[in-house]
């Protein structure tokens, strides 16, 4: 007896959800993908789930890297990385969780404005000339 596989139009109905966020260009490899969910960093539905759960059109997912939650909702299923163009299509975040996002990105910026800018480039031949000279005429 031979198992027959999924025809394309079952296999296109679900998706494992780490690969899902894998081609969706939300983590870079499917091992960070699949290390976010079992550490509860991803959400769907609200719920905790598994790596291997099946994602499905019109589920909700909550991501939260970092400091960034964001939320989404599928569009399309892909199982198959490819240009971020095209992964863009696969989800659409909702309008709350753009709203935040821009909040916390605002209070950011203010809290970061007072502080001092420094210049973390390295100093251009000019530059090292006048220090040169600088240290020259102030060593007599």
């Amino acid at each position: 007896m031979s198992k027959q596989k999924n025809s394309p139009s079952e296999q296109n109905n679900a998706v494992r959800l780490d690969k899902w966020l894998w081609a969706a260009r939300f983590y870079k490899t499917r091992a960070l993908a699949t290390e976010a969910i079992k550490g509860g960093k991803v959400h769907l539905n609200n719920q905790r789930v598994k790596p291997s759960h099946h994602a499905e059109t019109g589920h909700s997912v909550r991501i939260k890297k970092e400091s960034i939650e964001q939320t989404v909702i599928i569009k399309e299923l892909s199982g198959k990385r490819g240009p971020a163009k095209v992964a863009q299509t696969l989800y659409e975040e909702t309008a709350e969780s753009i709203e935040l996002r821009e909040k916390l990105l605002q209070e950011r910026k203010a809290a970061f404005a007072g502080m001092p800018q420094y210049a973390s480039r390295r100093p251009s031949k000019k530059d090292r000339r006048k220090i040169i000279r600088f240290k020259q005429e102030h060593q007599n």
